[in-house]
C-alpha cells in the first residue's frame, strides 16, 4: 500500500525519473516560481511593517537558504522506496505509513487553505471587501456599480466554472508550463507596477517612508516581530512540488539548480514588492496588499494603473490555482483511497474528486469572511512543518545513513528556530486576538 503514497498526479510515462520527452530547466523554475509565488506575497509589506525593512529582507534570504536546504534534504532521500518519488513517499520510507499519512493531511490543509484564500481574493479584487471597519471596492463596483453579477458569489462561481475547471482538469503537470510562465510575467508586472506608483509617490512628495528597524513604540511586545516569521516561511513553501516537477526533467540532477534559481528569483521579487508596498502604503497597509489599490488609496495616481495592479495578480492567482490544486487532489486522493491505482489513470475516481473538492473550496471561499480568520495560524503549524521540520526529521532520522554531522546539526538547528519561533508567533497571535490590538502580522497563505 505505501508505494502508491502521494504518488505525483502524473500519467504513466511522466513519473519516472526520467520523463519521455523531458522538460528544460526552465520550465521546472518556472513551473517552481509559480509554487513559490502565491497570495504570500501580499502579506510580505505587512510582514515589513512590523520587523522594518532591513531585518526583514534579511528574514527573507534566511528562510529561502533554509528552503534551499530543505529541500536538498528531501532529495538526497528520494529514490531508496521503490514507489515513484513523492515528498510523502520520502516520509514514508522515514516514519512508516504514520508519517506518509501526515505529510499527506498536512499538505491537503495547507493548499485547501491556500486556495481558498486564492478565491477570497479574487473576490475581494473583483466584488470588494471590507477590512478594519472601511470598505474597499472591487473592479467591478468601481466601473458598473452594484448589480447581481458583480456580486462576490457570482463572480467566484464564474471563475471556478469557466477559468479555474478546465485547468485543473488536466492530468499533467507539464502541461501547465505554460501557465506557469504567464503567472510569473503577471507577478513581474504586479511588482514593476507597485514600483512605478512608488516612484511617482516619491517624485510627488506624498510616499511614506518605511522604518528601516523596527518601531518597539508600535509593539505591545517585543515578541510580536515573531509573528512575521510564519508569514515568510509561509510564502516559500512549495516543498509539495518538487518531486512533481522533478519527475518532468530529462536529467532529474539539474532538479537543485532549478530550485536555487528559482528561490532567488522570487527573493528579489518578495523583497520589491514588500519594500515598495510598505513605501506606498505605509502603516495603513492591510493584511492583503492588493485591498490597498482601490479608489481609497490615496496614492494620487490614475485608478487605472490601480486596477491594472489588481487585475494583473488576480490573473497571476488564477494561473497559479492549478498547480497547487494537483498537490491538494493527490494528498487528498491518498488519505481516502489508499493503495488504489494512480489517480490520473482512474477517470471516474479523477472526475468525481475534483469536482467535489471544487465545490468545496467554492463554499469556504464563500462561507470565509476574511482572508485570515480561519489560515492565519497556517504558517506556524503546518507550513513550518512541510518547509523545515519534516526535512529535517528525516536527516536526523537518516534511515539509510547516508546523512554527516554537519547535515545533523543543520536540520536540528532548523527545528529548534522552527519550533521556538512557531511557538512565539503563536502565543503572540492568541495574545493579540485576546487584547484586540498589536502589530502581530495576520498570514495570508502561499
Amino acid at each position: 500500500m505505501e508505494k502508491q503514497a502521494g504518488a505525483p498526479l502524473l500519467l504513466p510515462e511522466l513519473s519516472g525519473g526520467h520523463s519521455r520527452g523531458g522538460a528544460s530547466v526552465s520550465s521546472a523554475v518556472f513551473n517552481l516560481s509559480t509554487s513559490i509565488i502565491g497570495a504570500g506575497i501580499m502579506s510580505i509589506p505587512a510582514a515589513m511593517r512590523v520587523l522594518g525593512v532591513v531585518p526583514a529582507l534579511l528574514l527573507i534570504a534566511a528562510i529561502a537558504l533554509l528552503s534551499d536546504v530543505s529541500v536538498e534534504f528531501m532529495l538526497r532521500y528520494t529514490g531508496w522506496s521503490s514507489a515513484p518519488p513523492s515528498y510523502a513517499v520520502v516520509m514514508g520510507d522515514a516514519f512508516g505509513r504514520a508519517g506518509a499519512a501526515t505529510l499527506n493531511f498536512f499538505v491537503a490543509f495547507t493548499t485547501a487553505g491556500t486556495l481558498v484564500v486564492y478565491l477570497i481574493i479574487i473576490g475581494d479584487v473583483m466584488s470588494g471587501s471590507a477590512g478594519a471597519g472601511k470598505e474597499h471596492a472591487g473592479v467591478l463596483g468601481e466601473l458598473f456599480g452594484a448589480r447581481w453579477w458583480t456580486g462576490r458569489e457570482f463572480v467566484i462561481l464564474v471563475t471556478v466554472v469557466v477559468v479555474l475547471l478546465p485547468l485543473v482538469l488536466l492530468r499533467r503537470v507539464d502541461s501547465l508550463r505554460f501557465t506557469s510562465a504567464v503567472s510569473i510575467l503577471l507577478a513581474a508586472v504586479f511588482m514593476l507596477i507597485t514600483m512605478g506608483i512608488a516612484v511617482y509617490t516619491i517624485l510627488s512628495g506624498t510616499a511614506k517612508m518605511p522604518q528601516m528597524l523596527p518601531d518597539f513604540s508600535r509593539l505591545s511586545s517585543p515578541f510580536e516581530l515573531f509573528t512575521a516569521v510564519p508569514v515568510v516561511v509561509l510564502a516559500f513553501t512549495f516543498h509539495f512540488n518538487v518531486h512533481p516537477i522533478r519527475a518532468e526533467l530529462s536529467k532529474t540532477s539539474e532538479m537543485k539548480s532549478a530550485v536555487r534559481i528559482s528561490l532567488v528569483l522570487c527573493s528579489v521579487i518578495y523583497a520589491a514588492v514588500g519594500f515598495f508596498g510598505f513605501l506606498l502604503f505605509g502603516d495603513d497597509i492591510m493584511p492583503d496588499l492588493l485591498t490597498n489599490f482601490d479608489s481609497s488609496s490615496g496614492s494620487g495616481v490614475p485608478q487605472a494603473l490601480n486596477d491594472a495592479a489588481r487585475l494583473s495578480y488576480a490573473l497571476h492567482l488564477m494561473l497559479v490555482f492549478p498547480l497547487l490544486y494537483y498537490s491538494l487532489r493527490v494528498n487528498v486522493d491518498e488519505l481516502l483511497f489508499p493503495g488504489r491505482r494512480p489517480l490520473a489513470t482512474d477517470t471516474r475516481r479523477f472526475l468525481a474528486l475534483t469536482a467535489a473538492l471544487m465545490a468545496v473550496l467554492y463554499v469556504l471561499a464563500i462561507a470565509i469572511p476574511s482572508i485570515w480568520t480561519l489560515f492565519q495560524y497556517a504558517g506556524s503549524t503546518f507550513a513550518v512543518c512541510i518547509s523545515l521540520i519534516f526535512p529535517g526529521a528525516m536527516v536526523l532520522r537518516d534511515v539509510h545513513g547516508i546523512a554527516k554531522n554537519k547535515d545533523k546539526a543543520m536540520a536540528a538547528t532548523m527545528i529548534i528556530l522552527a519550533v521556538i519561533t512557531s511557538s512565539i508567533a503563536i502565543a503572540s497571535n492568541i495574545m493579540s486576538s485576546i487584547g484586540g490590538d498589536g502589530e502581530g502580522v495576520r498570514t495570508v497563505a502561499s
